[in-house]
């Protein structure tokens, strides 16, 4: 009988302290996360200084908790995993730190793993991945096409060229006076409006893969600038519904087509927008439509979780994938260099 993998794993990429112990890549054992969104949410986006200073009060706590939660000691632990980017480094630094320091004292062998590769993951938890897929990552600070053939072979094939979905929606949601984060605000407030803006949809060129969507925020922007500067009433429920309404046409397009041209029937999409219910049910409707195989995470592993850095390192861990006490926090990294 094989021995169970069980990790702990940390993540601190950007504005959420969290530590999970998994076992065997998809049983979570416990997954606790700390939120700093009280903190940022006065000044409308992350600080880094702030979020640094908050992970150092609570890193040690967190690893405490989910040990408890787990009825783990360190002694049952097959190895610890940290996030080594991409993020904000000085909040990446302290939970690599941690964890070289808990992997130093407790003998264990280090694990690095890419943000992004946790966030396809994060589908793990729920049920097997199924190759090949296509994996589109929405999130705050990342929009991205990811092929894959199999475990840990990572083919990016379409990017943001400009902001990331979720920096346009935050940037959207602060125009029309939503607080911080923006993202699930403008959701809600879309299913009260309709979209009557016809923002624009930014394709590029026949054939790309990827997005912009400075090009939708700005129109938004310039829109209710005008209509101010008239004196006209700007109905905050129509400009969210015809935003949304804009990039949920525009991801799923793309990424369709993405699937059909390179003839994969598995598709996952996850990270922070993935939580967002009008871009869940579009893809559910056109999924269902052409018979493609849909996996979006549970909305607790779409935020920035430990649970899906762990999923990630349990194939690291088969591979021998480790790091050493060198391990250093990259603020932009490749997530084709984790390819195995």
């Amino acid at each position: 009988m094989n021995e169970d993998i069980v990790i702990l794993s940390i993540e601190t990429s950007c504005d959420e302290t969290a530590c999970s112990v998994i076992r065997n890549g998809n049983e979570v054992l416990s997954n606790i996360v700390v939120s700093q969104i009280d903190s940022h949410k006065r000044f409308g986006g992350v600080v880094p200084e702030v979020a640094s200073r908050h992970h150092v009060e609570t890193i040690t706590v967190v690893i405490e908790e989910a040990l408890e939660a787990a009825r783990m000691t360190p002694a049952d632990l097959s190895a610890v995993a940290v996030t080594e980017g991409p993020g904000l480094i000085g909040a990446l630094l302290i939970g690599i730190n941690a964890a070289k320091a808990f992997s130093f004292a407790h003998g264990l062998p280090l694990i690095p793993v890419h943000h992004i590769a946790g966030h396809v993951y994060a589908n793990q938890l729920d049920e097997e991945l199924r190759f090949p897929l296509m994996a589109l990552i929405v999130s705050g600070g990342h929009t991205e096409l990811i092929y894959m053939k199999d475990h840990l072979s990572f083919e990016v094939i379409g990017e943001t060229r400009d902001d990331a979905v979720g920096e346009a929606y935050d940037k959207v949601a602060r125009v029309i006076g939503l607080p911080y984060p923006g993202g699930p605000h403008v959701d809600r407030l879309s299913k009260e409006g309709h979209d009557i803006y016809e923002f624009p949809r930014a394709y590029l060129e026949p054939g790309s893969y990827d997005f912009s969507f400075s090009g939708v925020k700005s129109s938004v922007i310039n829109t209710l600038h005008n209509q101010r500067q008239k004196g006209q009433e700007v109905n905050a429920a129509d400009v969210a519904k015809s935003f949304q309404e804009s990039v949920v046409e525009v991801l799923t397009v793309k990424t369709l087509r993405a699937v059909k041209d390179y003839g994969v029937e598995n598709l996952i999409v996850a990270g922070g927008v993935a939580a967002n219910s009008g871009l869940r049910a579009r893809f559910e409707e056109k999924c269902q439509d052409e018979g493609i195989k849909l996996s979006v995470p549970q909305l607790k592993y779409c935020t920035d979780n430990a649970a899906m850095i762990g999923a990630v390192a349990y194939h690291l861990y088969k591979k021998g994938a480790f790091g050493t006490l060198e391990l250093n926090g990259r603020n932009t990294i490749d997530i084709e260099e984790y390819t195995m």
